[in-house]
């Protein structure tokens, strides 16, 4: 195979391109190794239990209730699920960098792949010494293509490049392997694929148009003469196994897809319609990538009588009437068969599967190979043409292109690193979105909560009350703002909150997870532990919740179940820390505090006082909780959190003096402090009722 991957190229040259294309694609992505965890990642990779152990990748196949900690997202792609726990045990828990180097490597390895292929395409159609620059600059277009950014950022979406990158090395191999190719071993990392993708299923039309295009040499155009129809035939015949393949391993995945996911729209119909405008988009987007976002607020068209909807169409028919004319000049086939791939690798998103989003640029990843193929020979056919009529010199004219080909995929990588730049952290990718989207409610409640978990909770309500106008029904919008609340001291509205997001999506998990975190704060534990068991029901890989019910199992001395459920945890993820601790309280019947002591005891820091106090005082134990935060305050003297404690342990034993004097130490060392700001407020107003 490796004498067929260099045929007709110079093989010191190749090397050196993708060393070169190695080299720029790193160095572009360079800025991207740290940026954070985003949007489905947080209950595909954050709050799911089973990626934490290596020893669960044999679950992963079982079915797929393994690859998110919500029920509506369970798919089965075991291949994804495998690479995020390889990921996890490399960087021992959830180090950024390796969950991105190991899409990034394989992204690389697909740029290679690319390259051979599209210089095999070309040569097959037209021989030509510009074929190897043509290869060149379209392997490059895409590896720096600001859109492919969505994709490379978004860490759960390495499952659109994973099934990409296995139907690239199904059909390399394919090409250069007589061997692969007569015993079908070309399916093997196509079935890979589709175990990350479904959407990989599309290598057999892909492969069909190959196999008529380019070994049987037919057009799409007038295919009903007796010759035409004989090579159809035959084209039938050899791309045949790779159909039944696609078909049976598509039924597999859909086996043992549970029941419970959800695709996430509600209208076949309208979404259908919207699609061909949505295509426009992807189109135009390939050369002018300016209004990139990760969470568009594109809706769907109501009905066809819509501008959108007839140029969509029309845009459509004229991309097909080009893939059906060039498809007759040998020469031209390089172009038919790109449109052709960008139509077919848009048909598992942009047809009968109403997704919740109309479009997502972390789509175009799989259709833009087709594309850039197409745009790329189109250039260099006009380019070879027009070169004898200009009356530059060979030298000029050559060293025009370089820069212009240099200008423009500068330009490109500097819109990767922008990109880059955006998807670094959770407040500044949803920023962006608010800016490009604002009038999607989604983007504004995570901005949101990008403020919530600063503290800044006015400006955290103001985003979340504007997207609850947008999406009354929103469930995750009704928990955030509990949380806010409850943060901020407003029970009554935090509990309304909380019973509001479980009408609207009693089916999420996280509806009654919070709401059960809410009552074991208020220590209605009964209670409590009736929605942490119903969150765990829905799902049994909720982190979160299996936390905070060993918390209140042990806070109410319940040792036989908290020995089940620790136990139970261990199952899942052998060796965490927390259900070890909670394990050896069931069997010494020790509580949490006295847990958290012990630990101390071995390693102290203030972080752990801290912790230490808050048990105490939930506890009602308000002298320990206060000495606990003296403690933390000799190992960190600043540490506003510690007098914020205090203030409220003095508040309990209506000792407002104290409680005052803590409040404002705390004040001082972080003025923006809100739940010190109450503390204090209460102290004050309580001593002035002493004083009527």
């Amino acid at each position: 195979m490796y004498k067929q991957l260099f045929e007709n190229l110079p093989k010191t040259k190749t090397l050196l391109f993708l060393l070169l294309l190695i080299g720029a694609v790193t160095l572009t992505y360079s800025n991207h190794f740290h940026n954070s965890f985003h949007f489905d990642d947080s209950h595909t990779i954050q709050n799911n239990l089973f990626i934490q152990d290596i020893k669960n990748i044999p679950l992963f196949f079982k079915d797929g209730t393994t690859f998110s900690s919500l029920p509506q997202n369970q798919s089965y792609r075991p291949v994804v699920s495998t690479s995020l726990a390889i990921d996890y045990w490399l960087g021992h828990g959830y180090d950024l960098f390796y969950f991105h180097l190991s899409s990034f490597i394989l992204f690389l390895l697909q740029g290679i792949l690319m390259f051979f292929f599209i210089f095999k395409l070309l040569d097959i159609s037209f021989k030509n010494t510009w074929n190897f620059y043509i290869a060149a600059v379209a392997t490059s277009w895409y590896m720096l293509h600001p859109a492919n950014a969505e994709t490379i950022n978004y860490i759960i979406a390495r499952s659109d490049l994973q099934s990409t990158f296995f139907v690239l090395l199904g059909l390399v191999l394919y090409i250069f392997s007589p061997f692969c190719k007569k015993t079908f071993i070309y399916l093997i990392p196509v079935g890979i694929g589709v175990l990350a993708k479904p959407s990989a299923v599309m290598f057999a039309p892909i492969l069909f148009f190959y196999v008529l295009l380019f070994e049987h040499k037919n057009s799409l155009y007038g295919t009903l003469n007796k010759e035409a129809i004989n090579k159809v035939w035959q084209t039938i015949k050899v791309v045949l196994p790779a159909f039944v393949f696609c078909a049976v391993i598509y039924k597999w995945v859909d086996h043992f897809t549970p029941k419970t996911w959800q695709s996430g729209g509600t209208s076949v119909y309208t979404y259908l319609i919207t699609q061909p405008f949505v295509i426009v988009h992807y189109f135009t987007t390939f050369f002018f990538p300016f209004g990139l976002s990760a969470d568009t607020d594109w809706t769907t068209l109501q009905n066809i009588w819509n501008i959108k909807f007839f140029v969509g169409c029309g845009f459509i028919l004229v991309l097909i009437s080009i893939a059906v004319l060039f498809s007759k000049d040998a020469r031209l086939r390089p172009i038919s068969f790109g449109i052709i791939w960008f139509f077919l690798a848009l048909i598992p998103s942009s047809s009968v599967i109403p997704f919740a989003e109309v479009l997502n640029d972390h789509r175009i990843f799989f259709p833009y190979i087709g594309l850039v193929i197409s745009v790329c020979w189109t250039a260099g056919l006009l380019l070879m043409k027009y070169q004898k009529r200009i009356s530059w010199t060979t030298t000029h004219y050559q060293k025009i292109i370089i820069a212009s080909v240099l200008i423009l995929l500068s330009g490109y990588a500097y819109g990767v690193r922008e990109r880059n730049k955006v998807w670094n952290t959770e407040e500044s990718l949803w920023k962006d979105v608010t800016e490009k989207s604002p009038k999607n409610a989604r983007g504004l409640m995570n901005y949101g909560l990008s403020q919530m978990s600063k503290g800044n909770y006015p400006e955290a309500e103001k985003y979340f009350l504007q997207a609850l106008s947008m999406w009354s029904n929103y469930s995750f919008l009704y928990v955030n703002l509990g949380v806010l609340k409850e943060a901020t001291g407003d029970i009554i509205s935090s509990e309304n909150y909380f019973k509001s997001a479980i009408q609207c999506g009693a089916n999420y998990p996280d509806t009654w997870y919070f709401y059960g975190k809410f009552l074991n704060h208020q220590k209605r534990y009964e209670e409590a532990i009736s929605d942490l068991t119903k969150t765990i029901e829905l799902s049994p890989a909720h982190i979160g919740a299996r936390s905070e019910l060993m918390n209140v199992y042990n806070a109410t001395e319940n040792w036989d179940k908290l020995n089940e459920l620790a136990q139970n945890t261990l199952q899942i993820i052998p060796g965490n820390p927390e259900a070890l601790r909670y394990l050896e309280a069931s069997k010494n019947k020790k509580g949490k505090a006295e847990l958290n002591e012990t630990e101390i005891k071995l390693a102290p820091t203030a972080e752990k006082y801290l912790d230490l106090s808050l048990h105490y005082y939930t506890a009602g134990k308000f002298e320990e909780c206060i000495k606990a935060c003296e403690e933390a305050l000799k190992l960190k003297p600043d540490f506003a959190d510690a007098y914020s404690n205090i203030c409220a342990s003095y508040n309990q034993l209506k000792q407002w003096d104290k409680a005052i004097e803590a409040g404002n130490k705390a004040l001082k060392i972080n003025p923006n402090h809100k739940l010190a700001n109450g503390n204090l407020n209460l102290a004050k107003s309580e001593k002035a009722k002493e004083h009527k």
